[in-house]
């Protein structure tokens, strides 16, 4: 039911209806507020984040395709690229306190076992060089998937796809 309420103010949002916009505000700024806090810690910068992120829906709402997603997903996934976007920023800038930040999604090697670490790496070695390349980018350093078809220069449908059986491999290997 939620999903519909919002799919029908995010039409009209398209269409320039303020209160719309407003309603839509209201119902979901909270939850966007969460990641975007989640991802930059710094409660003043994840405000920015979703200030700028709802500028992008106003903007882009008549964008959004149902294929791709709940309208909360969707907005959810501008305040996270918006807030990957404000944190490498301040990251490069080495701005107050956000320097020892990182990203919830990098993997923590250090914590593993040393047995797992050896399981995994001996994984890891069954993969051609693409998809430990794709499987690294993706997983080890954050890279969203068009981050990483940037890096590797090739089609986002084929990363995905390298990004998948790769996982699948792993998941295989390791007896998952």
């Amino acid at each position: 039911m939620e999903h519909e309420e919002h799919l029908k103010l995010l039409v009209k949002v398209a269409a320039g209806d303020r209160q719309a916009f407003a309603k839509l505000y209201q119902e979901t700024s909270a939850q966007l507020y969460a990641v975007s806090v989640k991802i930059l810690v710094r409660k003043e910068l994840a405000e920015d984040a979703v200030q700028e992120a709802f500028i992008r829906i106003w903007h882009n709402a008549g964008n959004y395709s149902q294929g791709r997603g709940t309208v909360l997903t969707w907005m959810i996934s501008i305040v996270r690229y918006r807030a990957l976007d404000m944190l490498r920023y301040h990251k490069v800038r080495k701005e107050d306190g956000l320097e020892n930040v990182t990203h919830k999604t990098d993997v923590d090697i250090s914590d593993m076992q040393v047995a797992d670490k050896k399981q995994l790496d001996h994984c890891l070695e069954q993969l051609d060089n693409k998809q430990k390349q794709v499987i690294h980018l993706a997983y080890f350093c954050g890279l969203t998937h068009q981050e990483v078809t940037t890096h590797v220069d090739s089609p986002l449908g084929s990363t995905k796809s390298l990004i998948r059986r790769g996982i699948q491999l792993l998941k295989r290997c390791l007896g998952l």
